[in-house]
């Protein structure tokens, strides 16, 4: 059976159409509702409680938008608030998980970084992964406070001094391996690796996360058989953020302003 509902996103900004970008490159025929809470970014600075009622407001929403699928495509909601939400809501959740256990494997040296929020930095949830999957790897957990702000505002200037600084900081750790723990930073891939230079890998969650969501769709016999229009939602400036995402995503992008 085929199924042409939505598959429902939502990320504190823009962050979460990384996530986006890499599921329609395995399933160009899939249809998403995005939702960028905006008023409330950055959630890295926010307390549990806070992310997780946020996050089960936004679940409304989308559900109400008869979503087939919800994809937390924020790693600090992640974090603190994936447990609740699938408590709460009877559909099928993914999050996104730092790519620990993959850098794990990967480090030749033993030492990897996880650069995100410091939030994500600082949860229990990337302590567990640390503890399950790297534990007899050296593990710098980098928060990077302001970066996600340069993203949701394509701030260049801004962005390349934090770049440097927190690229100084995995140099001086000798780190072999990085994790993007946040989905804001993939659009900044290019740049750190730049910085790090071709002896570093820098890897994200985005293509794993994808390739979760087909296996749960196929599994359901819940794949889309045509594509039809994708709809973006802010609770911040509508206009701000169709320049944004339209930048990001290569194509012209028209967002509604909505309250949850």
């Amino acid at each position: 059976m085929e199924d042409k509902r939505p598959i429902g996103l939502f990320d504190s900004g823009v962050g979460g159409l990384s996530v986006l970008l890499e599921i329609a490159k395995i399933l160009p025929k899939e249809n998403f509702i995005f939702l960028a809470d905006q008023l409330n970014v950055p959630y890295g600075a926010k307390t549990k409680r806070e992310i997780e009622d946020l996050s089960e407001r936004i679940t409304h929403f989308l559900q109400r938008q008869k979503i087939k699928a919800l994809i937390i495509a924020c790693n600090t909601a992640t974090c603190y608030a994936l447990d609740y939400l699938r408590l709460n809501f009877d559909i099928p959740i993914v999050g996104v998980v730092p790519a620990v256990k993959p850098a794990a494997k990967m480090t030749k040296i033993g030492r990897i970084v996880v650069m995100s929020t410091p939030a994500t930095a600082k949860s229990s949830y990337l302590d567990s992964l640390v503890k399950q999957f790297a534990k007899n790897r050296q593990c710098l957990r980098l928060g990077c406070p302001g970066l996600e702000e340069v993203v949701e505002t394509l701030d260049k200037n801004t962005g390349n001094d934090l770049i440097d600084k927190y690229t100084a900081k995995i140099k001086k750790f000798q780190a072999d391996v990085v994790v993007l723990g946040c989905t804001h930073f993939p659009f900044l891939k290019e740049e750190i690796k730049k910085r790090l230079g071709s002896k570093v890998k820098v890897i994200d969650s985005g293509a794993a996360i994808a390739r979760r969501v087909k296996y749960l769709l196929k599994r359901k016999d819940a794949l889309s058989p045509k594509k039809g229009k994708d709809l973006f939602f802010t609770t911040g400036d509508p206009k701000e953020f169709s320049r944004v995402a339209s930048i990001l995503l290569d194509s012209n992008i028209s967002a509604e302003k909505v309250e949850i």
